[in-house]
């Protein structure tokens, strides 16, 4: 069957239908209004803002260094050094909860959905480091979100030369080997940067660039780094290898290295037609089909051509195509997908989501730290290793798991009085996705998540869908009725054999955890 252009445009380019949306768009024009709108409001992340969250981490990098240099001196303060990962870590889990929120009750869903994809595609792993506990969230919201609208270029430079990428792929520890710095204390190169900037950022993997042109674009940016304290990027010309560099037949730094070279680098790549066509097939393979038509790649190419790389033209040429439109079903939603879509289908108050943060703030200082919230030693933190989309779905009691640690806790709420608790706010949002293997800003590379059905589609992750269906429809839902509920989430994309075993349900929670669970739910 063909669904309506309304239908499509929430299920394919959003997060799904809500109940009462009137600003559920109905066609190509109403969802690139939300990219401008998207572009111009203010995330929920983090909390205190721009300034205020960087005054919070530079205040914490100082104390942490403070007892940095006491340990050394043999004073050490394993309780000073605790408390402070504590309080990142409490900053994570609550800009955590805000990026769900945030996906939840926007008005602009194909925005939120974009934001998704160039924060997967410019991946960073919050748990590398101390300071990117508290500064990933930042990058998303000042680096990522405002530019998605823009040039790429725009957003290369962005991401790219933030904190947090920096630290992500450790270009702070990379000198050039013939620089002063190299020369006097022996550091080196590193290539992280380079390249990814060149398989994932720009031109992509089998795209002709050779191993001497990773080593080229890792030599150029070398003199760019991040301060560990004051979280200032910079060029410090002692770091930088001297003399001609070359990438991809252009050199650099032809009349003395400066701070120009990875600058004009950036906007080199920006400019490949690699680049234009590695983007525009990502972003078709992310909304439309595992096997991106090439038609509409095609068509976004041209329009990335014609306007110098705008992201504007190109998704708008994206949603001008026919087949952008056509054959619904064929991408399985990724975790946070499915999590933000129940949520939403299940028309949770964002009065009541406000209370699921209050219990979990309210907890915080209670919290223990978990055992891969350890340091190792140092100021690196190791990033999580999630497993194979999830550490825990191996086990075939996870899902029942999932579901029964938080059931005591619904059943303490019983009432609509009751407080929440933090339990049950953990199970449904950012403790579900760590289960389900797409924990919030944590990918398990810098390639960041799979996007494709393979990777996600398997019995585990589907009992851990089904416990959290059950769980959501417990303890937000369990006073809908099923036959609204199917009609009001799927529209004309509910399929009749759905529609029949929701009928036939033996209570109220088991028909809407089908419709959660059914085929059309889970696919776009």
């Amino acid at each position: 069957m063909t669904l309506s252009r309304p239908t499509m445009a929430a299920i394919r380019f959003g997060y799904g239908l809500k109940p009462g949306d009137e600003n559920a768009p109905a066609s190509a024009a109403d969802l690139m209004k939300q990219v401008e709108r998207g572009a111009k409001a203010k995330a929920r992340f983090p909390r205190e803002g721009f300034e205020g969250r960087r005054e919070t981490a530079l205040r914490l990098l100082s104390v942490r260094a403070a007892e940095a240099k006491t340990a050394q001196a043999g004073k050490p303060n394993p309780d000073l050094r605790r408390d402070t990962l504590r309080e990142a870590d409490r900053m994570l889990r609550r800009d955590s909860f805000a990026r769900i929120m945030q996906a939840v009750y926007s008005h602009n869903g194909f925005f939120e959905r974009l934001a998704s994809f160039w924060i997967d595609h410019f991946s960073v792993n919050a748990r590398k480091t101390y300071a990117m506990r508290m500064i990933v969230s930042l990058f998303e919201a000042e680096a990522i979100r405002p530019n998605i609208g823009g040039p790429f270029v725009n957003l290369l430079h962005a991401a790219v030369l933030h904190p947090a990428m920096l630290f992500y792929l450790d270009q702070n520890r990379s000198v050039g080997p013939e620089s002063q710095a190299g020369l006097r204390n022996g550091t080196g190169l590193n290539e992280n940067l380079g390249r990814e900037l060149l398989e994932l950022h720009t031109m992509g993997a089998g795209s002709g660039y050779t191993q001497e042109d990773v080593r080229g674009a890792a030599l150029i940016l070398t003199g760019v780094t991040v301060d560990g304290r004051t979280l200032a990027v910079g060029y410090r010309r002692a770091r930088a290898e001297p003399g001609r560099l070359s990438l991809l037949g252009k050199v650099y730094g032809e009349e003395g290295r400066s701070d120009a070279d990875h600058v004009a680098m950036l906007d080199d790549l920006a400019k490949r037609p690699e680049t234009a066509r590695h983007v525009c097939r990502k972003l078709v393979k992310y909304f439309i089909a595992d096997e991106p038509p090439a038609e509409i790649v095609e068509a976004m190419v041209a329009a990335w051509t014609a306007s110098d790389g705008n992201l504007t033209a190109v998704y708008q040429a994206m949603l001008d195509h026919p087949r952008a439109w056509d054959g619904e079903g064929q991408k399985f939603k990724q975790p946070f997908d499915f999590v933000v879509s129940g949520l939403r289908a299940l028309d949770v108050k964002e009065a009541d989501m406000t209370a699921l943060a209050k219990a979990l703030d309210d907890e915080d200082a209670e919290v223990p730290l978990r055992p891969d919230e350890a340091e190792d030693g140092d100021d690196m933190v190791q990033a999580e290793k999630p497993g194979p989309r999830g550490a825990d779905m191996g086990r075939p009691d996870a899902a029942a798991s999932a579901e029964d640690g938080a059931a005591s806790d619904i059943k303490k709420s019983a009432t609509k009085a009751a407080a929440p608790k933090p339990g049950f706010a953990r199970a449904v949002t950012f403790g579900a996705l760590r289960r389900m293997g797409q924990p919030v800003w944590q990918p398990p590379s810098p390639a960041g998540f799979a996007d494709d059905a393979q990777a996600w589609l398997s019995p585990s992750q589907l009992s851990e869908r089904i416990a959290w269906a059950r769980l959501a429809v417990r303890g937000l839902g369990k006073d809908l009725d099923p036959a609204a509920f199917l009609s009001t989430t799927l529209a004309d994309a509910a399929r009749p054999d759905t529609t029949k075993i929701v009928a036939q349900a033996p209570n109220k929670v088991h028909g809407l955890t089908m419709v959660l669970v059914s085929p059309e739910f889970n696919r776009r």
